[in-house]
């Protein structure tokens, strides 16, 4: 079962913008490097954005697009995504980085209407 719970997903416009959230369900990701992934038809599970001690890192691909922010109280961590494009159609997860394979949750699904 999984330790993560994402929310958020939906169908958008490309151009458009909507925000992911996950929830955390053990205390101890409170601390720890949190990232989200995205996994589209017949391509891998990638990682496009993660966050660590306030520090966050992106995909190239989505660099200046997707900005990833986290509320540690609430052990939730957030993925506003702007400006999407029909690729960033996926599967979006989140897990701690590098990923752990038990804590994967069920995701949520992104549609990007072109």
């Amino acid at each position: 079962q999984g330790q993560f719970v994402e929310s958020g997903g939906g169908l958008v416009q490309s151009g458009g913008s909507v925000r992911l959230s996950c929830r955390g369900l053990i205390e101890a990701f409170k601390l720890a490097p949190v990232g989200w992934y995205r996994q589209a038809p017949g391509f891998e599970r990638e990682l496009v954005a993660h966050i660590v001690h306030g520090t966050t890192n992106y995909a190239d691909s989505v660099k200046g697009r997707f900005t990833i922010t986290r509320d540690s109280a609430q052990n939730t961590v957030y993925l506003q995504m702007n400006k999407l494009k029909p690729e960033d159609a996926a599967v979006y997860y989140c897990n701690v980085v590098p990923p752990n394979s038990v804590y994967w949750g069920q995701g949520t699904q992104v549609f990007v209407s072109s």
